[in-house]
């Protein structure tokens, strides 16, 4: 069986029973059944929304638990990889929100279906195609389809936001987006209350209804950014080193919530530093949830900040820490490759997990994904022809 310890909220939905509704110190989590095979259990990935979370297996098998007991999901056959199918997408199909529908087939450019990743905001979807261009679906109403939001206020269409693009970040609590370009150039539209989308001093009105370029990026590659609800995190790698290269964290909006300790608000990405992040220590993984954050550094320490009235931080405290504050947890099996170590944070919850199977998400050409968002908004599967060994 694998390692998966949990903490936070453990009340939207009931996670494990016998246990307290907050979690404040790190526990290993069981499944229910203990009768079923555990070959079966092993985790590959752990999605978790508001009020649901959702656990995918190597085998392809997943299970959901959400306010209603734990329960297994059906995932849908005979999809082949060039074919998006996307269910309870109440924008999309209103009259059948259960149905599953060719996503695909909605893209008016024949030439143009092949996708290769799809995200969700919070009531919008983002696609990215092979030929790497952007469309969105769903609301506008913060511009967060790069659109002036009284004149395109949704769509149940996709429409094309822009050309060139590499990568999406946007996340299921979120009403803003985030485009990076082959350039390594990041655009940015949508909701940006607190200057979460790091545009700057000049630029602090909550509506970008425009996909805007944003400036002062610190040099690197950027590995990842990810949300909360009113702060952005961005993972930035130092191209100039060959081997190993450093990983730093770059942060912007809602002071409480950023881990940069100032007490305001930040409008640019500015570097998290800490005493933690030793010269000799580099960040594996992080994982964000509505206000608060969790990190994984090579040198296996679990580190967090920001919100803790869930016990979500797992530190028994449930003050805001603004700095970011190292975590104890149980030994778990880092003899083995911290690198295996995966991290998910709910809306108010956190998973620490071992998976040596964990892929991304935009890895469609290998892998079979499930992948639960929120169950009100949208819900999308997809299957490719095989699937890969590990």
């Amino acid at each position: 069986m694998n390692d998966c310890l949990f903490f936070g909220d453990n009340k939207y939905p009931k996670l494990i029973k016998n246990e307290p509704e907050e979690i404040t110190k790190p526990i290993q989590f069981k499944f229910e059944n203990e009768n079923e095979n555990e070959n079966e259990k092993q985790i590959k990935q752990i999605s978790s929304g508001l009020f649901s979370t959702s656990f995918l297996f190597k085998n392809g098998k997943a299970i959901e638990y959400s306010n209603q007991n734990p329960s297994k999901i059906q995932i849908e056959e005979n999809i082949q990889k060039k074919e998006m199918y996307l269910s309870n997408g109440e924008n999309i199909n209103p009259k059948h929100p259960n149905k599953f529908i060719n996503i695909s087939s909605l893209i008016e450019d024949t030439n143009d279906r092949i996708i290769q990743d799809i995200v969700s905001g919070y009531n919008s979807i983002y696609l990215l195609t092979s030929n790497q261009n952007v469309y969105g679906i769903g609301s506008n109403d913060y511009g967060q389809l790069g659109f002036d939001s009284e004149t395109l206020p949704k769509t149940k269409k996709p429409i094309l936001m822009m050309k060139n693009i590499s990568k999406i970040f946007s996340e299921t609590d979120s009403n803003f987006v985030f485009l990076l370009n082959s350039n390594q150039e990041l655009f940015g539209c949508g909701y940006n209350e607190y200057g979460k989308l790091g545009l700057g001093e000049s630029r602090k009105e909550s509506k970008i209804q425009k996909l805007t370029k944003i400036q002062n990026i610190p040099k690197g590659k950027i590995i990842d950014i990810q949300s909360g609800y009113s702060y952005s995190i961005m993972l930035i790698e130092d191209e100039n080193e060959n081997e190993n290269p450093k990983r730093k964290l770059y942060s912007c909006g809602y002071y409480q919530f950023n881990g940069l300790d100032k007490d305001e608000n930040t409008y640019e990405f500015t570097e998290i530093k800490s005493s933690l992040f030793e010269n000799d220590d580099n960040i594996l993984d992080f994982s964000c949830g509505i206000g608060h954050t969790l990190i994984l550094t090579s040198n296996s320490k679990l580190i967090g900040f920001g919100l803790s009235n869930y016990g979500q931080l797992g530190i028994e405290d449930t003050e805001i820490q603004l700095i970011p504050i190292q975590i104890e947890i149980p030994k778990l099996r880092f003899n083995e490759d911290i690198s295996n170590y995966h991290l998910s944070c709910g809306a108010h919850k956190s998973f620490l997990y071992y998976s040596p199977f964990f892929s991304s998400f935009s890895n469609l050409e290998e892998d079979l994904i499930k992948l639960f968002r929120r169950k009100e908004f949208c819900d999308i599967s997809f299957k490719t022809r095989k699937w890969r060994n590990n």
